[in-house]
């Protein structure tokens, strides 16, 4: 059996994905386990991944010789790394091709992505986000590799929905991740006019509920962007003035000439030190490492005492009423944090239970940025066609956090939000239901279906 096929669907930490947030690679799992059932435990930040940190790790090597992500760790100890290889291993027998003629068309298209279509992209799309130089022969090379790459497509895709038979598959999922920055940044509407089928199966495809989980909502390209050079002068790393030469007499000259060649002798070994750390990183590690630095929303927040990382630490590690909730609540900072009851506003909409999971785990995925600081447990109660969501969600500051961040705004109108005061009764007992998952949980009257928590 197939690991999803035995899933326990009550706990849905199984497998843990390493990556880090935005990666297109790891998109490509990331829906494959929406399709199949299967469930990820996406270890996108600290502490669980720093990126830069723990994939140089000696642990993380041992597991993943390479260093890169996306990377796979299943509980019973198998890895697996590169995207593919872990995208088809949770997918399905549906995803991976049915018969063995599906499962090569799939195959066929899962290679014609990285070997047609990631290059050409490459070299066209990241000069427009400043993380590489613009050529001019290389980029309208580029360009029409493109056209050639949305032409073939378009011509398979004049007559069918979908690249292999009548449903999606791995290969749906594989060329529309790849094709991804390419919609996003550069395929401006009178240069995708000519290809309809591909712009129509896209479109279709990014709309689907498991696409959309993980992706958001796909804003395609209004104009093409171009390379910015003051950008990319922005993004290259910036060198270190050379010390001021001292005034002295010819004497302290001769003596201080001789370290200074030395200095610059080690600082030489020390650059070609790290110079294999840059050519291991594959272009989409460079795009998050040439990314700046974004100010921190909780910037103007003062210091607190609870240490956020350590509770998570607790919670995943060790019993959640013997050992996590009297951590929490022994180190919990009243001043510092504030905690908060949310309802999912249209219960009437929720169908099947899979597709409310999706609701929850697209939330959390877009959420990404905010759980440094934030840690909730949201619940789907009752059964298909007659359910509910609510959840309790701990933020740092005693405002909701959403408000901070743009980004962290498309979701939360969904929801009804209550601050608990943290002294109650009422408080306790749901901090204490909602963490272990267990209790009578009488406000709700749908008995607990599963759950999910954002750490």
């Amino acid at each position: 059996l197939h690991p999803q096929s035995s899933q326990n669907h009550a706990n849905p930490y199984i497998f843990t994905l390493y990556t880090y947030p935005e990666n297109w690679r790891a998109f490509k799992a990331q829906i494959a386990a929406q399709y199949s059932g299967a469930r990820l435990k996406i270890a996108s930040a600290s502490p669980a991944f720093t990126f830069g940190q723990t994939n140089r790790s000696p642990a993380f090597l041992s597991n993943f010789p390479l260093g890169k992500v996306p990377a796979y760790q299943g509980d019973d100890g198998f890895c697996l790394f590169e995207s593919n290889a872990i995208a088809h291993y949770l997918s399905n027998d549906a995803l991976r091709g049915s018969t063995p003629q599906a499962s090569a068309q799939v195959l066929q298209w899962v290679s014609f992505a990285d070997s047609e279509i990631i290059p050409p992209a490459s070299a066209w799309v990241f000069p427009t986000l400043g993380i590489m130089q613009f050529n001019k022969q290389a980029t309208e090379q580029a360009k029409e590799e493109v056209k050639r790459v949305l032409a073939i497509l378009n011509q398979h895709l004049n007559t069918r929905t979908f690249l292999v038979g009548e449903r999606v598959s791995l290969a749906d999922i594989t060329v529309v991740c790849s094709l991804l920055w390419l919609y996003k940044q550069v395929l401006e509407p009178a240069f995708r006019q000519p290809y309809p089928n591909v712009s129509r199966w896209f479109l279709t495809c990014v709309n689907q509920p498991q696409f959309k989980a993980i992706l958001g909502e796909v804003k395609l390209c209004e104009k093409m962007a171009q390379f910015d050079a003051k950008k990319f002068a922005e993004m290259q790393p910036k060198k270190e003035a050379p010390a001021k030469k001292e005034k002295s007499g010819k004497e302290g000259g001769k003596q201080q000439q001789q370290p200074q060649q030395q200095e610059k002798k080690e600082k030489k070994k020390e650059e070609k030190k790290a110079a294999p750390a840059e050519e291991e990183m594959d272009e989409c590690e460079a795009v998050l490492a040439s990314e700046p630095k974004a100010k921190d929303p909780f910037a103007h927040l003062p210091k607190s005492s609870f240490v956020m990382d350590e509770f998570k630490r607790k919670y995943s590690n060790e019993d959640t009423l013997a050992v996590a909730l009297p951590y929490f609540w022994d180190h919990f900072d009243r001043e510092g944090f504030s905690i908060w009851y949310a309802e999912y506003r249209f219960p009437e909409e929720l169908t099947m239970s899979f597709m409310s999971c999706n609701l929850i785990t697209g939330m959390f995925q877009r959420l990404d940025k905010l759980r440094k600081n934030a840690f909730a447990s949201v619940i789907l109660f009752g059964t298909n066609n007659d359910s509910c969501i609510s959840g309790i969600w701990v933020f740092r500051g005693q405002e909701l956090a959403f408000t901070l961040s743009e980004d962290w705004q498309i979701d939360y109108e969904s929801y009804t939000w209550r601050k608990l005061d943290v002294d109650s009764e009422e408080c306790k007992t749901m901090v204490k239901e909602y963490f272990a998952w267990e209790g009578e949980f009488k406000h709700v009257g749908k008995p607990f279906n599963q759950g999910k928590i954002f750490k």
